[in-house]
């Protein structure tokens, strides 16, 4: 019989298989799978490492780079070293907002390339393709709505911003994370239960 660990290993499996396909290293995608479901919803490297089956070593650069990405926020407590991840406020709309930027970054540079090839039908055919498709994009993001957070993370919901445990997850209890001895990489960061490098 499936347990229901066995059962949420499975979906975190699935999360890093997809993401894979756009170059998300396979640990980053389990770490991101697993931070979207667990209980309670920040986790130590440790107990992330425990869950996922990785090891400290190659935990350490996927939660620096889950991090940078913007997918997760950190924090540690008072009085104790051990850093705490989870899912960052608002992750995947801050996510694709940047990646929504880079197409209209492309949009340009493609509009330059027309620009510079010129007359030369068979060039410029290959850059106005690229040009009308990144064109397409840009304005399919441009006209859609914004996305509406609900349940419990929502606005509104208990772990929301406006929702009674909101202000414990304000944006000021987390943070990116940052070099020196204060960030999750430091030599005061981590503590006992985070990666080391």
């Amino acid at each position: 019989m499936t347990s229901e660990l066995d059962r949420q290993l499975e979906w975190v499996e699935r999360v890093a298989m997809y993401l894979a396909r756009d170059g998300v290293p396979p640990i980053a995608g389990r770490v991101l799978g697993w931070l979207m479901i667990c209980d309670p919803p920040e986790q130590s490297a440790g107990q992330i490492s425990d869950a996922i089956g990785a090891s400290r070593a190659s935990l350490t650069s996927n939660l620096r780079l889950l991090t940078g990405m913007g997918f997760l926020a950190w924090r540690t407590r008072p009085g104790r070293r051990t850093v705490y991840y989870r899912m960052a406020e608002d992750a995947w709309a801050v996510v694709v907002r940047r990646q929504i930027a880079g197409i209209g970054a492309f949009l340009d540079i493609a509009r330059d390339g027309v620009d510079l090839v010129g007359a030369d039908e068979e060039r410029a055919a290959r850059v106005r393709q690229a040009h009308a498709t990144f064109e397409w994009m840009a304005k399919v993001f441009d006209d859609a709505p914004p996305p509406q957070a609900d349940g419990p993370d929502g606005p509104d919901g208990p772990d929301g911003p406006d929702g009674p445990d909101g202000p414990e997850w304000a944006p000021s209890a987390y943070g990116r994370a940052r070099p020196g001895p204060d960030g999750p990489d430091g030599p005061d960061g981590p503590g006992s239960s985070a990666p080391r490098r």
